[in-house]
């Protein structure tokens, strides 16, 4: 018959292991040092040891069961509940632990970084207006229904929002290459009511339900070899909407890529008591 500590003294030493190997985990969060890294490192050499070695006596428990006509564990049920909570605690700390545990990544690669140290820093001036001749193409006037009428006045822009826009266009430039420019930003009620003649295609807010009226929100496309792109359709336009709407969100703006309608040029800048519900 098997002395009974023969089964307590490895359940014991996988416990502590155990506990180690969450107590290492918790250092490396909090800490990140190369130490903390390093013990956390030994932990899981040691549980690979030891988890061969129990392995190894299990075969050797076997066979010698097998050359023995007395059995050395009687009760199969005993030894298997105990070779299971031996093995299934440290094996759930590793599967639940998350397998970038020690991997930081670098300021460079927060793309919300540096949105952050230009909201923080100099204020930004809006570009030069372009010629209204861009804005008066068939594509343009499909798209974007009356454009030759739509306000591009910056100034008519929340403050705020002005800021945070301007932000999102300047990194998109510089770190993207993509050259945004503001198809409408402020919204008279009156020319809100013209788009919703238009149909639910085009808007479904109805006049003072939009935060175009309040002048947080804009419609933006890209301006490609001097002309505008605005089509989805188009992939290079298409990429220049997914950055754009990152950057955008990373800026505290909502981008209406992400709603069931889909709007990729719209971002806006949502506040509570401005709108009796969410429109756009």
């Amino acid at each position: 018959m098997i002395s009974p500590a023969f089964l307590v003294a490895p359940i014991a030493y996988f416990l502590l292991v155990c506990l180690g190997l969450a107590f290492a985990r918790h250092s490396a969060i909090t800490a990140g040092t190369r130490r903390a890294r390093r013990f956390a490192t030994a932990l899981r050499r040691s549980l690979g040891v030891a988890t061969r070695s129990v392995r190894l006596g299990w075969h050797h428990l076997r066979d010698h069961r097998r050359r023995t006509a007395t059995p050395l564990i009687p009760n199969r049920t005993v030894a298997i509940a105990g070779l299971a909570l031996t093995v299934l605690p440290p094996l759930a700390v590793l599967a639940f632990s998350p397998r970038t545990l020690y991997e930081f990544p670098t300021d460079n690669a927060l793309p919300d970084r540096q949105i952050s140290v230009l909201l923080a820093g100099e204020r930004l001036t809006p570009p030069s207006p372009l010629p209204p001749a861009v804005f008066a193409t068939a594509e343009v006037e499909m798209l974007i229904p009356y454009a030759g009428t739509a306000s591009r006045d910056w100034n008519l822009l929340d403050d705020q929002f002005r800021q945070q826009l301007l932000t999102v266009f300047k990194v998109l430039k510089e770190s993207y290459g993509y050259e945004a420019v503001l198809l409408e930003g402020y919204r008279s009620p009156e020319r809100q009511a013209e788009l919703v003649l238009r149909g639910p295609s085009v808007t479904q807010a109805g006049p003072n339900m939009s935060y175009h009226q309040h002048g947080l929100a804009a419609d933006v496309a890209f301006l490609r070899d001097g002309n505008l792109v605005i089509s989805e359709h188009d992939p290079w336009a298409m990429q220049g909407y997914r950055l754009y709407g990152a950057l955008a969100e990373a800026a505290g703006l909502t981008w209406g890529g992400r709603w069931k309608m889909m709007d990729f040029g719209h971002v806006e800048l949502r506040r509570r008591g401005i709108l009796p519900d969410r429109h756009s």
